[in-house]
């Protein structure tokens, strides 16, 4: 059975208590690894200019206490198979459905099922739904 090594396990302790439930539940079956929980205002800066997230801090979800967000890759990360990642995406996807918590992710981002119309693509990227 997959587990978290060390590094995916303190920046999923960032994270709040219902993200953590929802990737206890995604490793016992599907291999990732942590990439980002919580960012500072150093981290947030670099990626918003290095065009990894289109908002400025304090305003994202990656910067509140704890994290709104977290920022997975299927494990062995391979940035160019897109499709593992949609994968990936579909699977977190089911586990928070039925775990009953509500999740939006970095390839839908208006959670309409439809990937063809996004204009900004954060495979990696869940967070926490407000409704």
């Amino acid at each position: 059975m997959p587990a978290y090594s060390e590094k995916s396990k303190a920046k999923l302790a960032t994270c709040h208590p219902m993200l953590r439930t929802v990737f206890g539940a995604v490793i016992q079956a599907f291999d990732n690894t942590i990439l980002c929980g919580h960012r500072g205002q150093k981290e947030q800066d670099a990626a918003f200019d290095s065009g990894r997230s289109r908002v400025k801090f304090p305003n994202g979800k990656h910067n509140q206490v704890p994290s709104l967000a977290v920022d997975t890759a299927p494990y062995p990360i391979d940035w160019k198979n897109i499709k593992r990642f949609i994968y990936f995406g579909g699977f977190v996807m089911g586990v928070a459905f039925a775990l009953g918590i509500k999740l939006r992710w970095g390839g839908d981002w208006d959670s309409d099922t439809k990937l063809d119309d996004q204009n900004f693509n954060d495979y990696p990227h869940f967070e926490l739904k407000e409704d």
